[in-house]
């Protein structure tokens, strides 16, 4: 079986699932009689158009990249399979590294009129329901061998960093509970003088 006939037997499974999208796809299906993998292309041929010329594209996008898969990884999280943890794990990491290098390109790049669209098209390449998809090429391909060769130092540096805040806190909590016992004595010491005047009048 080609991957192309394997991503349209899961595009249609998908669409065959009872959700609130697919409900609404089923009620249009019936009344115009149009098939609802037409349907399905109709939306995205909107949502392209509008990404293009639309408004809030950036929210738009930012929704879509994390509203579903922040769904699904709640299903991964609740089903007994481990495949779709590690998978949505991966887009993850990927996410993470995609939204650290936006931030910095984002200035330049958020002008290109179709900057959106593509970035849509990114984002729903990563998280395709197939192996082969955005998130794991990415991660195999450049993300994992980069960690696993930085991961010592990545680690030592982590671990100094925690030892570091854990003597910070140590500190802070020393000095705290040092200037909590100097009040005590200082409004005991305070309290008891007026009541030693008092006697010696």
């Amino acid at each position: 079986m080609s991957s192309e006939e394997s991503m349209k037997q899961k595009v249609e499974a998908f669409l065959k699932e009872d959700n609130h999208f697919t409900r609404g796809l089923s009620f249009v299906e019936g009344k115009t009689g149009v098939n609802r993998i037409y349907l399905f292309g109709g939306c995205l041929a909107f949502l392209a158009c509008y990404l293009i010329f639309g408004y809030a594209s950036g929210f738009v996008v930012a929704l879509l990249g994390f509203l579903y898969p922040a769904y699904a990884s709640v299903k991964a999280i609740e089903s007994t399979e481990k495949d779709d943890d590690t998978q949505w794990l991966t887009y993850w990491v990927v996410y993470a590294g995609f939204s650290i290098v936006e931030y910095f390109s984002d200035v330049f790049l958020g002008w290109f009129p179709l900057y959106f669209l593509f970035k849509c098209a990114f984002l729903g390449w990563c998280m395709a329901p197939f192996s082969w998809n955005g998130a794991d090429f990415l991660y195999h391909r450049f993300i994992a061998p980069f960690i696993l060769k930085h991961e010592k130092n990545v680690d030592k540096y982590l671990k100094r960093g925690a030892n570091l805040a854990g003597d910070l806190a140590n500190k802070a909590k020393a000095e705290a509970t040092q200037m909590a016992t100097d009040h005590i004595i200082n409004s005991q010491t305070t309290s008891a003088e007026p009541e030693a005047d008092k006697k010696d009048d």
